[in-house]
């Protein structure tokens, strides 16, 4: 890949992916930070058992909207989604995939986690989905 995708070029596509979402979700995605990063750090990685930095292309970190409750502590950084750009650079290289479409494959899997899906949860969503 002579000029892969700047980490500019994937948040802006990720936003994109974000204003796509249906009203009656998108209402709970307000306060979510989107990051991009090169690599997930070896403390991530190390926290999900993962020996390659190219096993992670998104991660979801806060309090799912099923668990929140007036009562509950903030998190401290809030709701955020990190996308990998490295990893999912590798993915599209190897999978053929496009960058969009990657994209949003990966912001709906974490979206899905902001809403407390789990990762058995959207597989099998999939999996119906494409019957």
């Amino acid at each position: 890949m002579t000029n892969p995708p700047t980490i500019t070029d994937f948040e802006t596509t990720a936003r994109r992916v974000f204003e796509t979402i249906p009203t009656p979700f998108a209402e709970h995605l307000v306060d979510i930070v989107l990051r991009i990063e090169d690599w997930p750090s070896q403390e991530i990685l190390d926290h999900f058992g993962m020996t390659s930095r190219y096993q992670l292309s998104g991660l979801y970190q806060g309090v799912p909207v099923g668990e929140k409750t007036q009562w509950s502590q903030p998190s401290g950084e809030g709701d955020n989604i990190t996308l990998y750009r490295r990893p999912l650079l590798a993915e599209m290289e190897q999978t053929g995939v496009g960058l969009e479409e990657l994209i949003r494959h990966v912001v709906i899997h974490e979206v899905g986690h902001h809403f407390g899906l789990s990762d058995a949860d959207m597989h099998a969503i999939e999996d119906s989905a494409e019957d």
